[in-house]
């Protein structure tokens, strides 16, 4: 049966230990929690090691910043790979056996498909800048028993990496299975061809996946064929999260909970 995470912000409740609460009355395995800048999320240590031991699964966390270890500025790239190990070191102490940081190579940093189109810097300068910091956070990750995930964002949101083969392509070149590619099916609608040939491509470096539907809406608010990708990644052998990752139409807490009852109802191992 499929996994489902929800993150960290969409679920009601003050403490971690009430959100679980919730998401498990709705069906949800766990929480993916979010990891700002500025040390945040180590700072919230206390907090998070209180929540493993009432029982709080917490197998990832996505990394909430304003700048990524992509970025134009060297110094804002070094605070992004210093705060990206720390979630790293944090989520593997409190996310149990394969515990998951998710990054993209940036976020609204630059897009092609706006002006001016063209950045100031060069594609093979983008891959050198994105192996070196994969490469570090990789071998980082390997130390602490955790696992790097990159994810493709679509092209209005970032210029280097947009579709899955991109990613898995940096994942070859780093040559770490500690470092692994993210499927965010948001972003996978708009860059894909084929969503599940994408996925069937990548299934052997796939390490997570983020679910929302073709409008960033929670799953079933738009046109995802879902019985295809959810029978597409049980094909594959995906063992991993699906995490919730979304916008919510309708009232929050509502269309939170109705989520795992519908991928369920799509999922083609459960149906068989």
């Amino acid at each position: 049966m499929i996994k489902i995470s929800c993150q960290e912000q969409l679920l009601p409740g003050q403490t971690l230990r009430e959100k679980f609460a919730f998401a498990q009355r709705a069906g949800y395995d766990g929480i993916e929690l979010r990891g700002r800048g500025d040390f945040a999320f180590r700072d919230r240590l206390p907090e998070l090691r209180q929540a493993a031991r009432d029982g709080v699964t917490m197998p990832s966390v996505c990394v909430d910043m304003p700048h990524f270890f992509g970025a134009f500025d060297p110094d804002l790239r070094r605070d992004a790979v210093a705060q990206l190990k720390s979630q790293l070191s944090v989520i593997a102490e409190v996310g149990g056996p394969g515990a998951v940081a998710c990054t993209p190579a940036s976020y609204g940093m630059f897009s092609r498909r706006l002006p001016p189109f063209e950045p100031p810097r060069g594609a093979e300068e983008d891959r050198e800048v994105l192996l070196d910091g994969l490469a570090e956070l990789g071998e980082h990750a390997a130390r602490e028993g955790a696992t790097l995930v990159l994810e493709p964002l679509n092209r209005y949101e970032d210029h280097m990496v947009n579709r899955l083969e991109q990613a898995a392509e940096l994942v070859d070149a780093v040559g770490l299975t500690s470092v692994r590619v993210l499927a965010d099916t948001y972003h996978m609608n708009i860059e894909e061809d084929e969503p599940t040939s994408a996925l069937v491509k990548t299934a052997a470096r796939l390490g997570h996946v983020q679910v929302s539907d073709s409008n960033r809406f929670q799953p079933g608010a738009g046109h995802i064929d879902w019985a295809a990708l959810l029978g597409t990644l049980d094909a594959v052998g995906y063992g991993g999260y699906l995490a919730l990752e979304c916008r919510l139409r309708g009232e929050p807490a509502a269309a939170v909970a109705a989520v795992p009852g519908f991928l369920r109802r799509h999922d083609l191992s459960v149906l068989a």
